[in-house]
């Protein structure tokens, strides 16, 4: 059949097959929940990330979440001011939750216009620091760092990372 009406309906249906094959392939590419992070796992998190502030003379806040975004280990360094506290556990909240680093967010929001539509997002975090843990490509929680330069955050918390694969 040669029909308008039906052409434009089969062709709306392919058009919505596609529309979900898409979302499905991109749905298969956010990484997924896994286990809940070990405390044994936290503390060697910890621990790498402190030995790199040590390293960088840098006094930090270190907090690790776990998938849901509840507190598991945390550290405060001698000398760390207190407003890194909270900082550091909202970074990792945040990486945890929306299962991104935030320097995402942070980029997003330094890009201005639509990008700003972050700031209204619940327990998102847009300064870098907040970086999620992955383990077997399933995320397990996160890790948050404060205490430094968004930069210096970034590297301490991606130091707390690698400790984990080693």
């Amino acid at each position: 059949m040669n029909h308008p009406l039906i052409s434009r309906a089969l062709t709306s249906l392919l058009g919505a097959a596609a529309l979900c094959i898409s979302l499905g392939a991109a749905q298969a590419q956010v990484p997924q929940y896994g286990s809940n992070v070990t405390l044994d796992q936290a503390h060697k998190i910890v621990a790498g990330a402190a030995a790199e502030a040590r390293k960088q003379a840098l006094p930090m806040a270190i907090a690790v979440v776990d998938t849901a975004g509840m507190l598991v280990a945390f550290e405060r360094m001698d000398n760390t001011q207190t407003g890194s506290i909270g900082v550091s556990q909202d970074k990792a909240v945040s990486a945890a939750m929306y299962r991104r680093p935030t320097k995402v967010f942070q980029d997003v929001v330094a890009a201005g216009g639509a990008g700003l539509r972050v700031l209204t997002l619940r327990n998102a975090n847009a300064v870098e620091g907040g970086i999620p843990l992955v383990v077997d490509g399933k995320i397990i929680g996160a890790i948050g760092v404060s205490g430094g330069s968004a930069e210096q955050d970034g590297s301490v918390a991606k130091a707390g990372v690698d400790a984990l694969g080693k």
